[in-house]
């Protein structure tokens, strides 16, 4: 798959090593081009330097590892080239005291879909930190680490359910890119407790077998004769 990469920050250069190291053609895309030949060189594996627009005429999918407010600029200038493309948006618009700086229930990735009207934007890889997209793979606990996937064309979001296993993680189906804003939200609340109150969230979630409620034996409570 050809890869074309929008920006030379630690997203990129976290998630693009896994792309090319699975043998993926990744051309990392930059205003600055030196930049872009320095991660490019970083990254090894085949990945080559490129100026932003030639990153996006380059990608059979596009990740825009750029920041909440330069997103939409950059992806407005690009939508031709990305037209009929996959466009991963992996931004997390979280503010100052972790607030959503999205207005009235919009999300990021709807603003890059509005930009380039004829991209299939699909939201994923905004749950974690850059330095667990670093991992080869991330597995805790025994096990991988699970990415939701939200977006509206399946084609799409195939090719992304791919390279999200190509960075070593199990992909999670997240409903339509109207639920992208969910996921930003979800973002918003984890780095508030993981970085405002130092908060273990994984320990926020019952395991699977619980998720609708304790069964009667667990509950210590007979069906029998309920009245519920």
């Amino acid at each position: 798959m050809r890869i074309g990469v929008l920006g030379t920050g630690n997203m990129a250069d976290a998630l693009a090593t896994h792309w090319a190291r699975a043998g993926h053609d990744v051309a990392i895309g930059g205003r600055d081009v030196t930049k872009a030949e320095r991660l490019a060189a970083r990254i090894g594996d085949g990945a080559q330097p490129a100026g932003l627009d030639a990153a996006a005429e380059f990608g059979e999918v596009v990740l825009a590892a750029l920041p909440f407010g330069a997103g939409a600029e950059v992806v407005r200038e690009l939508r031709a080239a990305l037209d009929g493309k996959a466009l991963i948006d992996c931004a997390n618009p979280v503010g100052p005291g972790f607030r959503l700086l999205t207005p009235d229930g919009s999300s990021a990735a709807e603003q890059l879909a509005a930009a380039a009207p004829g991209a299939q934007v699909v939201k994923a890889f905004n749950l974690c930190h850059e330095d667990v997209w670093r991992m080869a793979p991330p597995v805790f606990d025994g096990r991988r680490l699970a990415v939701p996937v939200c977006g509206d064309d399946e084609a799409a979001l195939a090719q992304v359910r791919t390279l999200v296993r190509d960075a070593g993680c199990r992909p999670v189906a997240g409903g339509g890119l109207d639920r992208a804003g969910l996921l930003e939200a979800t973002a918003a609340l984890f780095i508030g407790l993981w970085v405002g109150e130092g908060a273990d969230v994984q320990a926020i979630a019952p395991p699977l077998a619980y998720a609708a409620g304790p069964g009667p034996q667990e509950s210590g409570r007979s069906v029998v004769g309920s009245s519920t």
